[in-house]
């Protein structure tokens, strides 16, 4: 065997043994990468809906839902457009707490435009029974203004005070919430009870797709009227811990805000923040996959 060819083989086994460690190393890292993401909970999206979810997210860890909003001729102002987070944290898998706000919003009323910074409200959410599957989950929840802010409200206004009875479940492929709103409206240092029901319904489409629709009914005390609304929204699943939404929703009454269009994400934090050691992760219900989506604005 020549010098030459004895180079040209050896260099050849070289590359042949590079090229195999390197698939090797690359089917190594994505089985790594999929056992990753195997041990992330899923995400319980709240937006963007006016309906919340009575199931809790994740006990552990931390949960995000940012999303824009833009809206149209509502009694309050011509035309909006604002930011919105709420972030919600389980303590145990019955007990959660929450927190929204709305760090900016640009109005116009009339001819004037401005800017300016909505409301705060924190609360809490208590799951009173844990259904599964067509069983519901039952669960109460309590709001609490501590900052009102200087937006223009949308038409069901800006609750001082919300307690809710919230129903979640899955019934032949849809999933459904439904919520009773008994509110504690202010205007002008005048309280007033305000009423509310919301049913939403949601279904997936193809794998990592799903649609939302959902109908609703406020009473309006200060205007001894009622508002009337539709939307429809179409969620993605990036991955089990990030839902993208998109959507649009229509009042049905004169005194309702007429149009309004909104985007967004869920996120759920991949990273526990208390150790197992302290709160003991019970398993959950996972929501159905390409299906779950929801709201991001506590004043919506």
């Amino acid at each position: 065997m020549t010098r030459p060819y004895f180079a040209f083989l050896l260099g050849s086994l070289m590359a042949v043994a590079l090229s195999v460690a390197a698939q090797q190393e690359t089917a190594t890292s994505k089985k790594s990468a999929e056992a990753l993401q195997e041990q992330i909970p899923t995400a319980n999206p709240g937006r963007p809906t006016v309906a919340t979810p009575a199931t809790l997210t994740p006990v552990g860890y931390l949960q995000f839902e940012t999303g824009y909003l833009g809206a149209w001729q509502s009694p309050e102002f011509s035309s909006q457009s604002s930011f919105n987070e709420v972030v919600k944290f389980s303590l145990t898998r019955r007990i959660e707490l929450l927190a929204g706000a709305e760090p900016f919003a640009r109005s116009r009323v009339g001819n004037q435009t401005g800017n300016a910074t909505g409301g705060v409200a924190v609360g809490v959410q208590g799951v009173v029974y844990r259904g599964e599957g067509a069983r519901p989950t039952i669960a109460m929840s309590y709001l609490r203004a501590v900052h009102s802010g200087d937006v223009p409200d949308l038409d069901l206004g800006s609750p001082q005070n919300a307690l809710l009875f919230l129903a979640s479940a899955d019934l032949k492929g849809f999933h459904y919430d439904a919520n009773f709103f008994f509110n504690d409206v202010v205007n002008n240092a005048i309280h007033r009870a305000q009423f509310g029901q919301t049913l939403s319904v949601s279904h997936a489409l193809v794998k990592k797709v799903g649609i939302s629709g959902e109908i609703w009914h406020f009473t309006q005390p200060f205007l001894r009227s009622d508002v009337i609304g539709n939307l429809w929204a179409l969620n993605y699943n990036a991955r089990k811990n990030l839902v993208l939404d998109v959507g649009f929703s229509h009042g049905l009454t004169s005194t309702s805000t007429q149009w309004a269009v909104f985007t967004g994400f869920t996120y759920l934090l991949p990273h526990k923040l208390i150790p197992g050691s302290l709160l003991k992760t019970a398993s959950r219900r996972q929501p159905i996959e390409a299906a779950h989506r929801r709201r991001d604005r506590i004043d919506w």
